[in-house]
Parts: structure tokens; sequence; C-alpha cells
């Protein structure tokens, strides 16, 4: 789906008039106030570099007491409808995009492992972190700002900010503190449900709070730029064309969706049909079909499951400028 002329306008002037109040505000003085407890001496960016989301701190709210239901018990979810699928010492469970939409964060604890599962709309960023910092288990919240259009994540314990596409302490205490990065697959509710018949599936903690199964960002998968964003811009693709990072590499869907199966360094990336766009129309479940990507490499028991992102061309671009992206 693409955007319309006349939406493709009032997106690209409101990102200009966000642009400009964001520029403004990215002073930690003007901060202060909100982040009393935020050391803004110690820092790794330019904070010319961070932008206002909208919302305050908090204003998108985590979930930190998530509920969950048995997977046969599902009825709301359509086939094709996207879920963060993660397994953790046989403990699975699954973590439905209509839900992280209006919540980007989620604070759980699977098979006796703290993780923050995360999902950034702006960068189609499905990311799941441990979330226990010098073997202690910190939660995370959203701070309504933005670096090249990624969430900024901070942590309650120290109010300091985090990058969720990198995993990494960007401002504050643990500027420096890297996350690990948990492998977890982005992939269809059928595809779920069939590999964790007896898994768990995240339902709404309050089902009238939001309008759960609805995409606030319609069409934004088929714009042409993005929002809320300012740097340059990756040559040859299109910085809206979805891309599957790893560490410094990434690989263009369209090239994994042609050939099916792409081998590399040891690393095994598959693409199959049938996993909806949550950024494409109004109702996630009409979304078109973007696909289903897996990544993996030999281990000693099998095949086993790498971390990866499905993101955007302009995201690994901005964050992994030295990387290397096969188009």
């Amino acid at each position: 789906m693409s955007v319309s002329t006349p939406l493709r306008s009032l997106v690209l002037g409101l990102a200009a008039l966000m642009l400009a109040a964001g520029c403004a505000s990215a002073d930690p003085n003007r901060w202060n106030y909100e982040w009393p407890n935020t050391d803004f001496t110690k820092t790794s960016i330019d904070y010319g570099e961070v932008l206002s989301g909208g919302p305050p701190k908090d204003g998108i709210p985590s979930i930190d007491d998530p509920i969950f239901i048995a997977v046969s018990e599902m009825r709301e979810l359509t086939d094709n409808e996207p879920v963060i699928g993660l397994s953790v010492n046989g403990d699975a469970r699954a973590y439905p995009l209509s839900i992280l939409t209006w919540h980007e964060i989620v604070n759980d604890t699977i098979g006796g492992v703290p993780v923050a599962v995360t999902y950034c709309p702006l960068c189609n960023a499905a990311i799941v972190f441990d979330r226990r910092v010098e073997g202690q288990a910190t939660e995370f919240g959203t701070t309504g700002k933005l670096r090249n259009s990624d969430l900024i994540m901070y942590d309650r314990q120290t109010e300091s900010w985090w990058q969720q596409f990198l995993g990494e302490a960007i401002v504050g205490e643990r500027t420096g503190t890297q996350l690990k990065v948990l492998p977890a697959r982005l992939e269809s509710w059928s595809r779920f449900k069939a590999r964790h018949p007896d898994g768990q599936v995240q339902v709404p903690n309050n089902p009238g709070m939001r309008r759960y199964g609805a995409n606030p960002y319609v069409g934004y998968d088929g714009a042409n730029f993005p929002f809320l964003y300012r740097g340059s811009y990756p040559e040859g693709i299109s910085p809206m064309a979805r891309v599957v990072a790893i560490g410094g590499q990434a690989w263009a869907l369209d090239l994994l969706r042609e050939q099916g199966r792409v081998e590399a360094g040891g690393l095994i990336l598959t693409w199959e049909a049938g996993q909806n766009s949550a950024l494409d129309t109004r109702a996630i479940s009409q979304g078109r079909d973007i696909g289903n990507v897996l990544v993996q490499r030999q281990g000693d028991g099998g095949l086993e499951d790498v971390a990866y992102d499905v993101t955007f061309a302009f995201v690994f671009h901005a964050f992994r400028p030295e990387g290397t992206l096969h188009k």
C-alpha cells in the first residue's frame, strides 16, 4: 500500500514541525525537570541527535505485569498476524505486535530469565533483551524521545537512557553498558502456534485501554521517507525498504524474498510467505504479506536461532554506517 499524496504531505509537514521542535528542545537543561535523576554529564552521543517523539516520559506505557493465555484459547488473532515468538528454557510465549505497537516495551520473566520485549514501530525494530544489568534485573520504560527515529528507553533504577536498536545505554550513569540480545522470531501467529501448541500468548491487561489490533501508523511502510529522522540515507535502496539486520551486516528483504534462502559466513537466512505488515493498513490483520524471516546457524545440536532484526534500510544505515548492506 502506498501513502496517498495528501497524507504524505501531511506527514512530511508534521515531521518538519516536530523536527524543528525537537531541535529546539535537544538541551539537557530543558530535561532536568522531567529527569532529575538522570546524569546528563555522561553521554556517548550528541544531544542534538535527540528528538521529542511527542509523548512525555512513560506517555507510551510499558507493560510490567503481562497477562497470558494458552495458545489453544486464543481466538482474537488471525493466522498471519505478526508476533514476537520467544522460547527460553522450555517456556514459549508470543507477544503480538497488535499490543506492542501501543506499548513498545514488555517487562517480563520467561524461563526464569528477566527480559524486555521491545518494538519500535517507526523502525519496525522487534528486539528482545536480557534485562539484567550487572546481574540485577532492571525494568525499562519509554522516554518519549527518539534518535534516528528509534525508541530511546530508560531504566527505572538509574534513569539512564538506552538506544533500543543497539541495546546500549547512551545517556546517564550506565552509559556504554550493553544489554544481551536474545534470539527471537518475528513471525506469524500460525507459525508460532504450530511450533509451540502448548505455549502462551500475551493478551491486553486492559482491553479498552487502546485500540488493540489497529495500526496508528497507516501506510507508514509505504512512504518514501521515514518520520522524525534527519540523518543521511543509504545509497541504492529505498530508505523504507525492509532489511534483515544481523550485527554489522544486513540483507535486503527483497533479495531474500527473491532467493528464498541465503547462506553467508555460517548464517542461514530463509524467507516464507504468510505474515502481515503491522504498518500498512488500519487493521494489522489486513496488512499486506511481507513474509516470515528466519536466521539460524549450525550448532553442536543442530540448527540454532540467531538474533536478527527486520528493520528499515535507513535504520541500519544510521546505526551501522560502516556496516555491509547486501542489496
